[in-house]
């Protein structure tokens, strides 16, 4: 993969990750208080700054009561991979 598309594809979680925090209402201390992700952490993720471990994912989705899924439910181009 290349860097451009691994960055763009981070970026793209990271969005995904913030409207949904948003939506509910969830700071990033809270959202830390409520996973096992530190809230400085969060905010790398969110502005696409970091690649996160799957089961990051899991923590942010517990934390957020959703279903990993819907974390990963994001448009992108898949032939830029």
């Amino acid at each position: 993969m290349e860097i451009e598309a691994k960055k763009s594809l981070l970026l793209l979680f990271g969005k995904k990750l913030h409207k949904i925090r948003s939506d509910k209402g969830i700071s990033y201390r809270e959202l830390a208080q409520l996973c096992d992700v530190d809230h400085s952490q969060i905010s790398k993720i969110e502005k696409g700054l970091v690649s996160l471990q799957l089961t990051t994912l899991f923590e942010l989705a517990k934390g957020l009561e959703i279903h990993p899924q819907k974390l990963l439910d994001i448009d992108f181009d898949g032939r830029e991979l």
